[in-house]
């Protein structure tokens, strides 16, 4: 404010100088006289840095109308469409031979058991065949470089050794192919599927992949059975990888998030028996489209089971090395969902739920659906005689449980992708101590990471349900577009610069850098007469937040900030102590 009004004057805004004497000195003290000698101590102290201020003018960069997201869950595909149609270019990288993430993997979504496909599959459908969307499936993010508005993105393409445009996605070689001993990643490793193969019916795009581990070719150089079946001529076993660069002036965050095994575990017999299984495979098991086409079964025998527990809180809100600290957010909930499809489905089995705390959804399987709900932890789940024998204990009513079950369903904690710790190294991004990606500020910017023109979208981010995941997406478009619509930007004046006659090269500056801004090039250097080639830092003013750390660092004084260099704060200094 006080910046736009000197501007409007005709000076340099950056000649202001602030003395701030209301919140400073008329707000926190009652004395008028201990306030009066405070107010002229400011004032001496503005007026001995004005005098060493210089006029700054901020520079501007160009931004590229084009953005990045990273992901292809619902997040991603959300974030891309909204970005889309508001008239932007848009390319998604997806790590996974198709787009819909988690969500494509879920039979019914609470509250309301709405088939997920049918909400999903119709915004995948949009995806692909937007104009403006632009997918990069089965790669991956290999580096980045660049700021707001300029980035440069290396993509890898891992080779599927099927052809993209050739092939029409029949299935005709899935069905072929002889190996089909590899456990399907998308059925949680419940079924086997061949080694070329189709993720799901609704994969987009519908394209073959093959698992070059499981191909007997690749293995023995025979069989070749594929090649042989296809009829459009899409299998080339030759493909390479290969890496695409492309500029973006945003990238958006959409990595999602993973269940944790629980291996670790070994109390609920996770590792032991087929019949206890985490919630996103008894989501499989549910499916229609499942391992066990829809049959509610014991995966160990095939056997109806007559009664199932549910434990809570699995690797959530612990305190041991192999627990999550925080709370997953979205277990209570699917719980509740598991249980009422159970019991609607099948309303002979009966349904146990184990908690430790629970959100108001449960209300809905306790009343209309008989589930029933005990509040304990379950101790130890060890193999009985044709069941399993679990001890618990009951809180409300202290006393402990021993119950037979059939199967045993475990709400293990989620975790962020593997992959977000490297990706946040090179998008210089910030995470906390779980490797969520942390925002620029939880009210005021959620979406925004502290590092210009990186925004964040679902689960990466923390834990959230897909309705919350819906909403972030669309509002970390609604930053992108924001930020597209601009033609350049107006870079922070006050930032670091680096004395070329002073600077050693230690290279200390960049790597206190939290936004990646200082780079080295050896350069030609005038000192003291003598004319030579040095390696000396560079600022690239338009990452640059003058945050100041490099001028601290710096052993040999050549960092300086620009507007609060350090002349100018032992001046401020020097007037106080006067």
């Amino acid at each position: 404010t006080f910046r736009k009004t000197v501007q409007a004057a005709g000076l340099n805004p950056y000649m202001l100088e602030i003395a701030n004497i209301r919140e400073q000195c008329s707000w926190i003290h009652k004395g008028i006289k201990e306030a009066t000698e405070k107010a002229i101590i400011l004032g001496r102290s503005a007026i001995a840095k004005v005098q060493l201020n210089a006029p700054l003018t901020s520079q501007t960069s160009p931004v590229v109308k084009r953005a990045l997201v990273i992901g292809g869950g619902i997040a991603g595909i959300q974030t891309a469409l909204d970005i889309a149609d508001a008239g932007f270019e848009v390319d998604i990288v997806e790590k996974k031979p198709t787009i819909g993430g988690k969500m494509s993997q879920l039979d019914k979504t609470f509250p309301t058991l709405d088939c997920a496909a049918c909400i999903l599959t119709p915004k995948m459908v949009d995806a692909g065949a937007n104009d403006k969307i632009h997918l990069y499936t089965y790669c991956e993010v290999d580096k980045v470089s660049g700021f707001v508005g300029n980035f440069s993105v290396t993509i890898k393409q891992k080779p599927r050794y099927v052809d993209p445009v050739k092939c029409t996605g029949c299935g005709a070689c899935t069905e072929k192919c002889p190996s089909k001993k590899t456990p399907n990643e998308f059925n949680m490793g419940l079924d086997n599927r061949p080694a070329i193969y189709i993720p799901f019916a609704q994969a987009v795009p519908k394209l073959a992949v093959i698992d070059r581990d499981a191909c007997i070719h690749f293995k023995t150089g025979k069989c070749g059975l594929c090649v042989r079946t296809c009829g459009a001529g899409a299998i080339n076993y030759d493909q390479k990888e290969e890496f695409i660069t492309k500029e973006y002036g945003a990238i958006v965050v959409a990595t999602g998030y993973n269940q944790i095994k629980p291996v670790k575990f070994d109390e609920y017999l996770y590792s032991q028996s087929k019949d206890v299984v985490t919630s996103l495979e008894f989501e499989r098991i549910m499916n229609a489209a499942g391992p066990t086409k829809g049959q509610l079964v014991c995966p160990s025998d095939g056997r109806h089971p007559k009664k199932i527990v549910f434990v809570q809180c699995v690797g959530s809100r612990g305190d041991s090395c192999r627990d999550k600290s925080y709370c997953s957010k979205i277990c209570c909930m699917y719980t509740a969902k598991h249980a009422m499809l159970v019991k609607d489905h099948h309303p002979d089995i009966d349904v146990t739920v184990f908690y430790i705390d629970v959100r108001e959804f449960y209300r809905r399987a306790v009343e209309q659906y008989g589930v029933h709900y005990i509040k304990g932890m379950v101790g130890k789940v060890e193999q009985g005689q044709g069941c399993l024998k679990v001890q618990a204990s009951d809180l409300l009513n202290n006393e402990q449980i021993h119950m037979d079950a059939d199967m045993v369903v475990l709400a293990s904690a989620i975790e962020p992708d593997e992959s977000a710790r490297s990706l946040a190294t090179m998008l210089t991004a910030s995470m906390d101590t779980n490797d969520f990606f942390t925002e620029a500020h939880a009210k005021l910017r959620p979406v925004e990471s502290p590092t210009a023109g990186i925004f964040l979208s679902g689960v990466c981010q923390g834990p959230k349900d897909i309705p919350e995941t819906v909403a972030q997406a669309s509002a970390a478009a609604a930053k992108v577009i924001g930020l597209l619509a601009k033609d350049s930007l107006l870079c922070n004046a006050c930032v670091a610069h680096s004395d070329e006659t002073l600077c050693n090269g230690c290279s200390q500056c960049a790597n206190v850098c939290a936004y990646g801004a200082i780079t080295y090039e050896e350069r030609l250097v005038m000192d003291k007469g003598v004319r030579e080639t040095r390696r000396v830092a560079v600022v690239n003013e338009a990452i640059c937040q003058g945050c100041g750390a490099c001028t601290v660092t710096c052993p040999s004084g050549a960092m300086d900030l620009k507007g609060f260099a350090n002349n100018q704060i032992m001046a401020e200094g020097d007037a106080i102590c006067k």
